[in-house]
């Protein structure tokens, strides 16, 4: 053991590896956990899913509730917040939903964000699992009486059976997300997942009578190996589990220079030493004996946080040795931006921000940062501070200014948005954190005014409210429906049946429903966007022309007519990551940006050459007739084009293209509405059937419509 090490030791008493998940409102455990790193705990996804009072099998993301956990050492129990920051739902073998009835299935892992002080979270030792290991779990209620003892009894790639001892404690409700411990290995080599009952009577669901044939005692687990390969892709182990350095990394030797330059005294040592390790929460040596300068090299490599604590410890007596130790950290991907005590007061003051600036992350994001290629996958606010974090800095620095951070800009930016108390303090955060970085006043000043400037330009174009129906055709004729709401802080789910099916008449009424529930921000008459999510063979779904057609209602309720409705499908947009990018950049650029009208003339691979990188075209109108017309308009949203419009029958076509561009961009949403109720009043005039295509890029959308990810082979 090494001169930094854990606060504690549990591995003496592997009971206090479990961490207990606790639903919401109450102190009965869901299920376990355990720490995988310093703020992160991993469990089941169903495990959440029963905190939270959701279906066991849901696989929506949770969104940003607050899940109650507990720690222990062997001292006493604390009680912390916790959020998902990553999300692996449950899924079949086929990639679709988990059927009831089912034994086996898929994912079903969550990552959680724990709120607790630096070094409140021990984290345990991983090793693979193998056939014949024997291993403990525990309930998540974390007594260690609770222990079943196992033996994996086979081993799968996706999957393991363990079976347990005749005598002792069995493997039941309550153990689901939590850690496999193998004393031999001293680690964790696996979660919990399910285990497999005992036969009930199907008509009374009584047990029935013991007999040798049955199951005794048999559970699944997932693997180690199997929870590496499904976090991997994401970033989240190279974060919260670094490898020891190298002892030939270039970063590794030149911290252990640095070290030695900068701390030659043992007593110099021995004091930045001991600050080091109380700021990044971990025990340390001996008061007499300092750590070697490759010990504190190798630590300030390993914790995420640590090299940021360094750097803040030596900046207020030596800045110019804290800007040799960030600058070697750059040359390592451990190293995180912020120190745990900053991370921690940025955690606390993103909480306290109003829901409805908490919604506009994305759109900040997007507005600081305006070449970044693609926000990640994940929705929740943990997974975009974990991106920014490792961030470079922008490019406006001369000479040997530091540059300000990704991160540092993005907060500038939310907290324009905020007012009063809370706008003063996250500037008051990313003073002290550009202070800590040798950040000049004048550069931080420079992105402050740009947030400045940003937020007066959209404060009078409030986020208008907006109902998003994703429509999937069910039998001929019918349809079944998901909707959300959105007043501005993000979807709401207002649906949750997605199993009945609609005629035109009834879902038009369905959504009218919806849109009659909706309270509009005072001070904004503008009637709710409805946007109809679509995939790539429904973009000509007349759903604009749907009616409620009820001889009880006094007017017919045409859906386009009353509402500016777009059709979106995200589907094309992810289809070709690579364009997410451009997709962002045009939308930025849609007040100024270019309009392309896409002839008869014009193939498919004559619209790919002319928009693939033409970034200032915001805006395509096609005038094809309907047998070509389809893949045109797909190939302008593959390629991150986020407004297309064309005319659905084609017979008037060139009127819906020359109508619609004496029409701002921005105003189409509503221009297309007016054509809409002008062509039911003048056909002969009005003779086209528009439509609309509109990704906004400072909206989010649902996930849930989209096709979970196959069971790679």
């Amino acid at each position: 053991m090494g001169w930094f090490r854990a606060a504690g030791d549990a591995d003496d008493d592997p009971a206090l590896h479990v961490v207990s998940v606790l639903r919401a409102g109450g102190d009965k455990a869901a299920g376990a956990g355990f720490v995988l790193g310093a703020d992160t705990v991993l469990t089941c996804a169903h495990v959440v899913n029963d905190a939270l009072g959701r279906d066991m099998f849901d696989a929506g993301p949770p969104g940003p509730g607050e899940i109650p956990v507990v720690v222990r050492d062997a001292v006493r129990s604390q009680r912390y917040p916790a959020r998902v920051a990553y999300w692996i739902p449950p899924r079949g073998r086929d990639g679709g939903p988990v059927r009831t009835g089912d034994d086996e299935w898929l994912g079903d892992l969550a990552v959680l964000r724990v709120d607790g002080p630096a070094g409140s979270l021990l984290a345990a030792g991983r090793a693979a699992m193998v056939a014949g290991q024997k291993v403990g779990a525990w309930h998540g209620g974390g007594r260690g009486a609770t222990l079943a003892r196992l033996t994996v009894a086979s081993l799968h790639r996706s999957l393991a059976y363990l079976d347990g001892e005749s005598t002792g404690m069995a493997v039941g409700a309550g153990y689901s997300g939590g850690p496999l411990w193998c004393r031999d290995e001293q680690a964790v080599v696996g979660l919990v997942v399910a285990h497999f009952m005992p036969p009930v009577h199907p008509a009374t669901g009584a047990q029935l009578p013991y007999s040798p044939q049955q199951l005794v005692r048999r559970s699944w687990a997932i693997p180690w190996q199997r929870v590496e390969a499904e976090l991997r892709p994401l970033g989240i182990l190279d974060a919260v589990l670094p490898a020891s350095p190298d002892v030939d990394d270039p970063a590794f030797l030149l911290l252990v220079e640095a070290i030695e330059d900068l701390l030659p005294l043992m007593s110099e040592r021995i004091d930045r030493g001991q600050r080091l390790a109380t700021a990044c929460g971990v025990a340390y040596g001996s008061g007499v004996t300092p750590p070697s300068p490759e010990e504190f090299a190798a630590f300030l490599l390993t914790h995420p946080r640590a090299l940021a604590a360094f750097s803040g410890i030596l900046r207020r007596d030596s800045p110019d040795a804290a800007d040799r130790v960030l600058a070697v950290g750059g040359l390592s991907r451990t190293p995180r931006l912020l120190a745990p005590q900053e991370y921690t007061a940025l955690r606390k003051q993103l909480a306290a921000l109003d829901r409805a600036v908490l919604g506009r992350f994305p759109e900040a994001v997007r507005a600081a940062l305006p070449h970044l290629a693609a926000l990640p996958g994940g929705d929740s606010l943990d997974t975009l501070l974990d991106h920014l974090e490792v961030l470079p800095g922008d490019g406006h620095s001369t000479g040997g200014e530091r540059r300000v951070p990704a991160l540092l800009r993005v907060m500038e930016y939310v907290g324009a948005l905020g007012v009063g108390p809370r706008r003063a303090e996250l500037r008051l955060w990313a003073d002290g954190v550009a202070r800590r970085l040798g950040i000049t006043r004048a550069a931080l000043g420079e992105r402050r005014a740009d947030a400045q400037e940003w937020e007066r330009s959209v404060r009078g174009r409030s986020a208008r409210v907006r109902v998003l129906v994703q429509v999937t055709r069910a039998e001929p004729g019918r349809h079944q429906l998901r909707s959300w709401c959105d007043e501005g802080a993000g979807p709401r789910q207002v649906s949750t049946d997605s199993t009945v099916s609609y005629s035109a008449s009834e879902a038009a009424r369905e959504v009218l429903r919806v849109l009659d529930s909706l309270t509009p921000p005072d001070g904004d008459e503008r009637p709710p966007l409805v946007e109809v999510l679509v995939d790539r063979t429904s973009l000509d779904l007349p759903v604009d022309e749907w009616e409620a057609r009820d001889p009880d209602d006094i007017v017919p309720g045409v859906l386009g007519v009353e509402f500016p409705l777009v059709v979106h499908c995200p589907e094309l947009l992810r289809r070709h990551g690579r364009f997410m990018s451009h997709w962002r950049t045009r939308w930025s650029r849609l007040d100024s940006g270019k309009t392309v009208v896409v002839s008869e003339s014009m193939d498919r691979d004559t619209v790919y050459s002319r928009l693939v990188n033409q970034l200032d075209t915001v805006r395509v109108s096609v005038d094809v007739p309907p047998g070509s017309r389809d893949g045109i308009v797909q190939i302008c949203l593959a390629l991150g084009i986020p407004v297309v419009v064309w005319d659905r029958g084609g017979d008037g076509a060139a009127h819906v293209v020359d109508y619609m561009a004496d029409v701002a961009t921005r105003e189409l949403p509503d221009g297309v509405r007016d054509y809409r109720a002008s062509a039911r009043v003048s056909p002969p005039e009005f003779p086209g059937r528009p439509v609309l295509a509109w990704a906004d890029a400072d909206r989010t959308v649902p996930r849930l419509h989209l096709t979970e990810p196959q069971e790679s082979t």
